[in-house]
């Protein structure tokens, strides 16, 4: 008789789903949570220092100032989702998801937000003496915030232990990645319930009430009137839409408005155009236009990288093409040619050049794939750059005037409405930067509805099949050059149109605007940059990147020659932590996230 041995298994880590991240018991923690997020609350109005040196002057009992609102937003969640936890009738519907992991998030938002004033206020008021009362209880509520948070049970995983025969630092390697798997089991969202059915007008108040909220956050955001105040902006977003995330909020919110696309679109674009109408001047709309100009460029080029999966490194020399078309024909005196079309024949122009150069240049090379064409790619936008700067009359052709560029490109005027001129609307006056800021968010309209048509035609599922898999898509009898160069010079179409409107906001078009990598967006760099930190393949997704990637070099001046660094490790840890993007479509999340729960239905674009 043979006897079969089977050799010993080492035992996996049994699941223990009733512990916390810290040894406190989980009602005494959830409670803990929920008194310290009320006492967060309850913090903001009262003083925490004695000064008005520090800015946002914190020395104003019942009246919260600066980043004291900030910590009273962190509290009122904890608050809130403590008491959903608890099934308190009326607030079960904030957390479809997971409350528990919501409330360490939201703890967490105030936790920081705390902690860095006080920190902020040492530091520049010279010591914790500084602090007064109200101060201190921030601190405390905090913590206790944070640590009953943290003891809230969730199911730890089943972990590996380390083989006794790796070396220390292999084994040390392994502990770590086991701490990062419970890490990461003790924010996990649940499965997200299915919210009753609710009526249509009750639908589209909840997307109003989104938009809404979007306009308010940006506006603040925007609007932020100190360091400071733009640092802790910035940790309570951060954490704030985590744990709106984490508690299920955010996927029902986009269950509605992927149900009422078109009044989403609509909302958006009425939120948005509300914005100049918050300003009190024309600082901000400064950035919201450029903002848009970027935006519009990433989305385009979107359709390049996004749906058909072509690198392209030199992007932004069809943005170029556009500003330099549009400012050779609107009448400047530094242009070449002694004409003056309207905005419109000068907008169909330079989108028609940049669509004429968009052929060209991928007509003989798209037929290279992946690194080389990027290569070839980046090498047209040095050649266009190049091109511009000698096509000064003594190098080459007097065409752009060369290093000095086209210079004073007169401000537009369409039917009679001078855009550089104040004009007062409905009892609010809008000046220069936000007449051109509502005229770019036409363009990006039409950009948006250009991108979600193409997206779901018939040449946007082969851009789809191109991206994922070109050899397999030809085999199925998809012509690979014809749909990739469709991509291309549709792309540098979007391109080339926002590049006429630059073109009179910017007053002057230069070569230096238009490099592969620079301090100041947009270049090819940050293009790319916004396209894939906001979520390939998605219309919101390079919308918000690009926000993002305007906003926060231009708020973090103050930090001097350490800025870029900051920018960086910024990048560097979004990409680690999620590499899909902030809002990735479906198919790529599942790409990047194999253990996440299939979706029931892919749309065409995988979203």
């Amino acid at each position: 008789m043979t006897t079969q041995t089977t050799p010993p298994q080492t035992p996996a880590t049994p699941a223990t789903p009733t512990t916390g991240l810290i040894g406190i018991p989980p009602n005494a923690g959830r409670a803990l949570a929920t008194a310290g997020g009320a006492l967060t609350t309850a913090s903001a109005f009262l003083a925490w220092t004695w000064t008005a040196a520090f800015p946002g002057d914190l020395t104003v009992y019942g009246y919260p100032g600066g980043l004291q609102v900030l910590v009273l937003l962190g509290g009122a969640l904890t608050t809130l989702f403590g008491l959903a936890s608890y099934g308190v009738k009326g607030l079960q519907w904030l957390t479809p998801g997971s409350a528990d992991s919501a409330i360490k998030l939201s703890a967490l938002a105030a936790f920081a937000t705390a902690w860095y004033t006080i920190i902020a206020i040492s530091v520049q008021l010279g010591g914790l003496a500084n602090l007064e009362p109200g101060g201190w209880v921030a601190a405390i509520a905090t913590l206790a915030a944070v640590l009953g948070a943290l003891s809230l049970p969730f199911e730890r995983p089943a972990t590996e232990p380390a083989d006794p025969d790796d070396s220390a630092w292999e084994q040390y390697r392994h502990n770590r990645r086991n701490d990062m798997t419970v890490l990461k089991a003790a924010f996990a969202s649940g499965t997200v319930t299915p919210a009753r059915k609710i009526p249509a007008y009750a639908e589209i108040l909840v997307i109003v009430a989104a938009m809404a909220l979007g306009l308010i956050v940006f506006t603040y955001g925007i609007g932020t009137e100190y360091d400071e105040l733009f640092v802790g902006f910035l940790i309570t977003a951060g954490f704030g839409f985590a744990a709106l995330f984490k508690a299920g909020l955010v996927a029902r919110v986009s269950a509605i408005t992927a149900k009422h696309r078109t009044i989403t679109m609509t909302g958006a674009f009425l939120a948005a155009a509300a914005f100049p109408f918050t300003q009190a001047d024309d600082q901000y709309a400064t950035i919201g236009v450029y903002i848009l100009i970027f935006a519009t460029v990433a989305l385009g080029l979107n359709i390049v990288v996004g749906l058909a999966g072509l690198l392209d490194l030199g992007y932004v020399a069809f943005l170029g093409v556009g500003a330099y078309t549009a400012a050779m024909v609107s009448g400047s005196p530094s242009s070449p040619f002694d004409i003056h079309l309207p905005f419109w024949a000068a907008a169909l122009l330079g989108a028609a050049v940049a669509m004429v150069f968009g052929v060209v240049i991928g007509a003989p090379t798209l037929r290279l794939r992946g690194d080389y064409l990027a290569i070839v790619t980046l090498g047209f936008g040095e050649i266009f750059r190049l091109a511009v700067l000698n096509a000064d009359g003594t190098s080459g052709p007097d065409l752009t005037n060369g290093s000095n560029g086209i210079s004073s490109i007169p401000n537009l005027n369409i039917l009679g409405f001078d855009f550089g001129a104040e004009h007062t609307i409905g009892g609010f006056t809008i000046a220069r930067f936000a007449n051109y800021f509502l005229l770019m968010l036409l363009i990006t309209l039409v950009v948006v509805i250009v991108f979600r048509r193409s997206s779901d035609s018939r040449i946007g599922r082969a851009w789809i099949a191109i991206r994922e898999d070109e050899t397999a898509a030809l085999a199925m009898g998809i012509n690979g050059f014809r749909v990739k160069l469709i991509a291309f010079a549709l792309g540098a179409t979007l391109a080339g149109l926002a590049g006429t409107v630059q073109a009179h906001v910017t007053y002057t078009v230069t070569p230096e605007q238009y490099q592969f990598a620079h301090v100041v967006p947009p270049n090819s760099a940050f293009l790319l940059a916004a396209v894939v930190l906001g979520g390939m393949g998605t219309i919101s997704g390079p919308l918000v990147g690009a926000a993002l990637l305007y906003l926060i070099p231009a708020k973090l001046q103050f930090l001097g020659d350490y800025q870029l660094f900051a920018f960086g490790l910024a990048l560097v840890l979004i990409m680690r932590f999620r590499p899909e993007g902030l809002i990735p479509n479906r198919r790529r999340q599942l790409e990047f996230h194999e253990e996440a729960e299939a979706p029931t239905v892919l749309s065409k674009a995988g979203a």
